[in-house]
């Protein structure tokens, strides 16, 4: 095991790793910026280093800055948590070449699965159920059209080496993609740097379900069975739950295996998600690989008992997996609401400031994963979330109503939060009865 660990990182999954750290006896070296110098949790931090100014560019996405605060703390590994460099694999080579471990996994197996084209490739090999599409990288705009005319629109166009919904663009039509793909490849360009776009068929209604898997470096993968992460939003997730409502469970447990299978296919060694769309008649589609522990690693947690985070620094020390697939069940129901800084009375306006009333929801089933506490300020330069409110219960009629208990609990102010959407959420029909597709909330909120 590690004798120490830097978290590259802020807020709180920069708290979730260090608590994990802590558990096994490692020590935690926390980086921050100088907008988040008074957060809390740097207080349990062993160590503390500010590695630069507010701008993301400045200091969390600054590799240079990273390797450095890596080098002066003398640790043996990095953990990137999730967001800014958790996907970038020249970042990963970096912390190999300066013989520091990376907690996720290899340069390679980063570059064969966060890179979509090459995914799909790679999930042909596994046997993975793929979108119809182009088989690699639209470099014309003449092959989009041939492609699209063949597997018949809507189709949609997608960057290569991103996600979160940049570059990405829905076309009905052939005059539509004409246009709509020049400005696809400068987004991804802008976004990430990869202009690489590729052409897949569109599901005008489908829900969005994703598999956990876990692979270690003597060749095992295991799945920890898969969440529904249909509620969202621009693509940006809302709500996510744990098992997925209604699904056949031998058609999912054959997903779940796929995935896997795709996993160790790659050589991969760390926490994964195999991303699915799911049409109506419950045939599945793989969307991409996110390599690296996810924001709603926690309604896995719960369902599975067991901790993602720690066997993510587990297996990167070198541990086999200690368990086999025929060992892990999904007990009970799930559910995760993300807890964003912004307005959804005004188009989700960010809401940052300082939060002066902070009373968290408790109680039999509750989990709370924050960094916030009463008197913080949420600064303006980082992503909004400030914490995740899950519960989980024997059903998802119980999880549902245990979440609406502690929804009514949560009080924040004088911020704005999108508690008051998730709370109408917890009452909606459609919700209730586990109907919903991805663009259900946009038309929900029209």
């Amino acid at each position: 095991m590690f004798r120490r660990v830097l978290i590259a990182n802020r807020g709180e999954i920069a708290l979730r790793i260090l608590r994990a750290c802590h558990e096994l006896g490692v020590e935690a070296v926390c980086v921050y910026s100088k907008a988040d110098a008074d957060s809390p949790y740097l207080r349990l931090a062993d160590r503390a280093i500010c590695i630069g100014e507010a701008p993301a560019k400045d200091s969390y996405l600054n590799m240079s800055r990273l390797i450095a605060a890596a080098e002066i703390a003398d640790v043996d590994a990095i953990h990137p948590g999730y967001g800014f460099l958790a996907e970038r694999a020249d970042f990963a080579q970096v912390c190999r070449d300066c013989k520091i471990e990376f907690i996720g996994p290899s340069p390679e197996a980063m570059g064969k699965l966060g890179d979509k084209v090459e995914c799909k490739r790679v999930a042909k090999l596994a046997k993975v159920p793929i979108f119809p599409g182009s088989e690699g990288e639209i470099e014309e705009e003449a092959e989009a059209v041939e492609v699209a005319a063949e597997i018949g629109y809507p189709v949609i166009i997608k960057a290569a080496a991103g996600g979160g919904g940049r570059g990405m663009r829905v076309c009905h039509n052939e005059a539509t993609l004409r246009s709509n793909l020049k400005n696809a490849r400068q987004e991804a360009l802008a976004a990430f740097g990869n202009g690489a776009v590729f052409i897949e068929k569109f599901l005008e209604k489908a829900r969005h379900v994703e598999v956990q898997v876990l692979g270690d470096k003597h060749g095992h993968a295991v799945h920890l069975w898969e969440r529904d992460c249909s509620m969202q939003r621009r693509h940006q997730k809302i709500i996510e739950e744990a098992p997925g409502p209604g699904i056949d469970r031998r058609k999912i447990a054959r997903v779940c295996e796929g995935a896997a299978r795709l996993i160790e296919t790659a050589n991969y060694a760390g926490a994964a998600t195999v991303e699915f769309l799911m049409d109506d008649e419950q045939n599945f589609y793989m969307l991409e690989v996110n390599t690296r522990v996810q924001v709603e690693h926690p309604v896995t947690e719960l369902i599975t008992g067991i901790d993602i985070v720690q066997m993510s620094i587990r297996i990167a020390a070198g541990e086999a997996l200690p368990f086999k697939q025929r060992d892990i069940e999904a007990r009970g129901h799930a559910i995760e609401c993300r807890i964003n800084a912004e307005d959804p009375d005004k188009n989700f306006m960010p809401s940052p400031g300082r939060i002066e009333q902070w009373e968290i929801p408790g109680g039999p089933g509750v989990r709370m994963d924050t960094h916030v506490v009463p008197g913080y300020r949420v600064p303006p330069n980082y992503d909004s979330m400030v914490g995740k409110l899950i519960v989980h219960a024997g059903t998802r009629q119980d999880a549902i109503n245990r979440m609406a208990r502690a929804l009514r609990e949560f009080q924040v102010g004088p911020i704005k939060t999108v508690i008051p959407l998730h709370q109408r959420l917890m009452q909606d029909a459609a919700f209730r009865e586990g109907t919903m597709d991805i663009h259900y909330l946009e038309r929900l909120l029209k």
